[in-house]
């Protein structure tokens, strides 16, 4: 209610932290509301907001603009974030676009080099400064650590060391030839040019996939994730899961339909949806999360063209 009047018109899209929202409007002005240490107060940085915004990220609590003229403006917890003076210089021009853990930022700018700022245990870049300072092409994140990926296709790491930030484990295996880095809150995992995984971070999250090695070294095409749980799609239509057993890791009891014939992989926070080639849908992980379909088995034999999910439950399109 205390910004109706700025918001009653010309809002192109919101953005979130916790607790707060920011909306970006045409003029490219920023209007905030919700709880003011989440990022709900811009007061201080009002004069930065009022034109140039095109785009906004979120960590937890606080929020990063992106203005037209490739400068960042940050407000919210300071520590979260929402202070970024320690590096204002090097993010007054040249950002094409910002990450975000859930304490902290990484600015990916045009030269290929990447500024972070926020909480020091994922903020703080120093110890890989030199790998980060060319040749980035994006940039993935766990809940307190990032990876880069370099047009070498090499990988570098940095963040809470148990949540995936040291990948010193396979160092040589991402050195070379990873296209694409996806993640859960604790792990990453690669997909390498020729088709293999390879996975570091919390073992209970994902980060260890030696139980089905040989299953994931080649033939992969796409990988998705709950929380704590990877799933891998192959060129063959078929899934390999695993992470958490009991959130989406452990897809033995429906392996006969995750054999063959699988398009699409969707995730809630604690479960897959597989939707195949013939139309069905297959569930799988916490029964709460929309892991048991089984009430609705009938409607999820055929005709599916979509799949939507919240955190704990799935919806789809017939």
């Amino acid at each position: 209610s205390s910004v109706s009047s700025q918001i009653s018109s010309g809002v192109t899209e919101i953005f979130s932290t916790y607790f707060a929202f920011a909306a970006l409007k045409s003029d490219g002005s920023v209007v905030t509301w919700g709880a003011s240490g989440y990022g709900a107060d811009s007061s201080s940085v009002s004069s930065q907001l009022s034109s140039g915004v095109t785009e906004i990220f979120s960590s937890l609590s606080a929020f990063a603009a992106l203005k037209s003229d490739g400068s960042v403006v940050t407000w919210g917890e300071s520590t979260w974030g929402g202070d970024s003076s320690s590096v204002s210089s090097q993010i007054s021009s040249g950002v094409t676009e910002i990450f975000s853990s859930d304490s902290a930022f990484a600015a990916l700018k045009s030269d290929g080099s990447v500024v972070t700022w926020g909480h020091y245990s994922n903020g703080d870049s120093s110890s890989v400064s030199s790998q980060i300072s060319s040749g980035v092409t994006k940039i993935s994140t766990s809940t307190s650590s990032f990876a880069a990926l370099k047009s070498d296709g090499s990988v570098v790491t940095w963040g809470v060391s148990g949540y995936g930030g040291d990948s010193s484990s396979v160092s040589s295996q991402i050195s070379s030839g990873v296209t694409e880095i996806f993640s859960t809150d604790r792990a990453f995992a690669a997909l390498k040019s020729d088709g293999s995984v390879v996975t570091w971070g919390d073992s209970g999250y994902g980060g260890d996939s030696s139980s089905v090695s040989s299953q994931i070294s080649s033939g992969v095409t796409e990988i998705f994730s709950t929380d704590t749980a990877f799933a891998a799609l192959k060129s063959d239509g078929s899934v390999v899961t695993w992470g958490d057993p009991s959130n989406g890791g452990d897809s033995s009891s429906i392996s006969s339909a995750l054999s063959s014939g699988v398009s699409e992989i969707f995730s809630s926070d604690r479960a897959f949806a597989a939707l195949k080639s013939d139309g069905s849908v297959v569930t799988w992980g916490h029964s709460g999360y929309g892991g048991d379909s089984s009430s609705v088995t009938s409607s999820l034999s055929s005709g599916v063209q979509n799949v939507y999910s919240s955190s704990k439950a799935f919806a789809v399109i017939d």
